[in-house]
């Protein structure tokens, strides 16, 4: 073994969720970016590998890595401030699998790598966007992204008004 080779760990953030089928329809809210406006904003997911990913007004994109419908999309995820022609922050990678389970669907989220400072509200946020997913599977009106998140903070013990606090 190299005397120079380091081995690191990165933080991860995995959610599990079954949500009523059919897949395609699952499939369709992961991926058609009108299902969930008040997640996605002004964007587009490109459908096929090499895709453009852009999404929030151009808060955060990517390029699809994995396209393989209905069961699994991945796509590197890279945060914009306004006026950024860099990103700031390490790009990283969210992966969305879905899987048959009886009439339902098994959909796994993973996103990593995530920053130690950020990983309780990377977990707040992907946990924000599967409720939004969940209430759109269902059938129900989505509400909007900020009460799913007040809610959600209150779990995750942050202040919204300073959340890295």
């Amino acid at each position: 073994m190299s005397q120079d080779a380091q081995f690191t760990h990165a933080h991860m953030v995995r959610f599990e969720r079954v949500l009523p089928g059919p897949i395609e329809k699952v499939w369709a809210v992961l991926t058609d970016t009108q299902w969930l406006p008040g997640w996605y904003g002004a964007g587009a997911i490109e459908p096929q590998a090499g895709g453009k990913v852009e999404l929030m007004g151009g808060h955060i994109k990517g390029v699809v890595t994995q396209w393989d419908p209905p069961q699994r999309l991945a796509y590197t995820w890279n945060v914009y401030n306004p006026g950024d022609t860099v990103s700031p922050y390490p790009e990283s990678y969210l992966t969305l699998t879905l899987a048959p389970s009886g009439n339902d669907v098994a959909l796994t989220l993973e996103h990593l790598p995530v920053l130690e400072r950020f990983v309780k509200l990377n977990a707040m946020g992907w946990q924000t966007y599967l409720d939004m997913v969940a209430a759109a599977a269902h059938g129900e009106t989505v509400q909007s992204r900020d009460s799913y998140m007040a809610k959600n903070a209150k779990d995750y013990g942050i202040d919204l008004a300073n959340p890295l606090a």
